[in-house]
């Protein structure tokens, strides 16, 4: 059933949400102490060596005890991960290579992949994500924000939020290997038979990071009756996917046209002392450092109403305390390529707007797909088994002081 819905907040229980059509969902990772993610690896290894090194009360100190893990608490190993299971005080093991993380919206950091570090490591991601893996991250909700609902990547996410209550980490296939879409059983083949084009895991994706909008209750994604307009917003989704993914899976690295690419004009200092953009020179003054040109739209680009570059700046200049507090002496020089892709992202991603502004006005117009008729047609209620992880243990993980885990 379609009906002339309100796409904004008057109609917004009438429309699904993102919950109903990818309803596999986990909470964020919660590390338990900041020292275990660094914008760098090379931090990271110098943590582990201070840690491994230290004894009794001090390494107490340094690992910042929780309820829930101590440097006296073994632990599984992460799936697909070879580490130690024994306390880390009795038995450290070998340093583990650390991953490259999404660290929330707009940021890749690096994390030790160690379970006896990690509060809540949410080992059901670590289970799925693989070369074929997309992750949708929703963002924390703040009213009247009017930044993106959700973003995707390829990379594990930990779910951070810059503001407001963490969103929820939904993976595209619940199986590795790009195997069964994370999709309410049935949602495919209606929506094939509504737009008569082929539907599939990726363009439900596509089509969710064009149109979803924040609410309270998480994502909504209003479903068009027409299939033009479902065509019009995949291929929106796509784009916006293309710049998230960054280049990833074989995909070209983001590039501003017209040759408008960011440049330093003036070096970063080593420990620049502010970030502030000056709008007439389009310059970006990091220090005394000064990259230019940075499109506005790129500097004023928020998420959950967080400017994203200003947060990216504050995160690899703010004093740590203990473990934390190990990092690099100076700006190296990765940090400030990193910073450049970053605005070039955020620019290319503002400049979709208009067309996603353009698309929301269409929907506002457009019969939509409502719930009530997606209860119609017998896709939901979601029935409470797609709703859970799905049983992918293939091999024998290791458990805590090297027991099988059983799962």
């Amino acid at each position: 059933m379609a009906a002339r819905v309100a796409a904004g907040a008057g109609g917004s229980d009438a429309l699904p949400l993102l919950d109903d059509l990818m309803p596999w969902s986990v909470r964020s990772l919660r590390p338990g102490r900041p020292w275990v993610t660094a914008p760098d690896a090379s931090s990271l290894r110098a943590r582990w060596d201070l840690l491994a090194r230290a004894e009794g009360a001090e390494q107490e100190r340094l690992f910042r005890p929780s309820r829930s893990r101590t440097p006296l608490t073994p632990a599984a190993a992460l799936p697909g991960r070879s580490t130690g299971t024994s306390a880390f005080a009795r038995d450290p093991g070998p340093y583990p290579e650390p991953v490259r993380i999404a660290h929330g919206p707009f940021d890749e950091q690096w994390l030790i992949p160690d379970h006896r570090l990690l509060d809540a490591a949410r080992p059901e991601l670590w289970r799925v994500a693989d070369g074929h893996q997309l992750f949708a991250v929703e963002h924390g909700y703040v009213p009247q924000d009017g930044g993106p609902a959700l973003s995707a990547t390829t990379l594990l996410p930990d779910g951070h939020s810059p503001a407001g209550r963490p969103g929820r980490i939904r993976p595209l296939y619940r199986r590795p290997g790009g195997l069964e879409p994370n999709l309410a059983p049935g949602l495919t083949a209606e929506l094939t038979a509504r737009y008569g084009v082929p539907v599939t895991a990726g363009s439900v994706l596509a089509w969710a990071l064009a149109a979803a909008r924040p609410s309270p209750a998480g994502p909504l994604v209003p479903l068009p009756a027409d299939g033009a307009l479902w065509e019009r917003g995949v291929e929106l989704g796509q784009e916006l996917l293309r710049l998230q993914l960054r280049g990833a899976r074989g995909g070209e690295r983001p590039r501003l046209p017209g040759g408008r690419r960011p440049y330093v004009r003036a070096a970063i200092p080593p420990r620049p002392d502010g970030l502030h953009y000056d709008a007439e020179e389009e310059t970006l003054v990091v220090g005394e450092g000064r990259v230019s040109p940075v499109p506005a739209g790129a500097w004023e680009f928020r998420v959950s109403g967080v400017r994203m570059l200003e947060l990216w700046f504050e995160r690899r200049t703010a004093a740590g305390e203990g473990l934390a507090a190990v990092g690099p002496r100076g700006w190296p020089q990765e940090r400030t390529s990193e910073l450049l892709e970053l605005i070039t992202v955020l620019a290319l991603l503002a400049g979709l707007r208009p067309r996603q502004q353009a698309l929301r006005e269409r929907l506002e117009e457009a019969e939509l797909l409502t719930r009530d008729g997606l209860h119609t047609a017998g896709v939901l209620p979601v029935p409470a088994p797609a709703r859970l992880p799905a049983s992918v243990l293939d091999h024998q993980e290791e458990g805590p002081e090297g027991q099988f885990a059983l799962l």
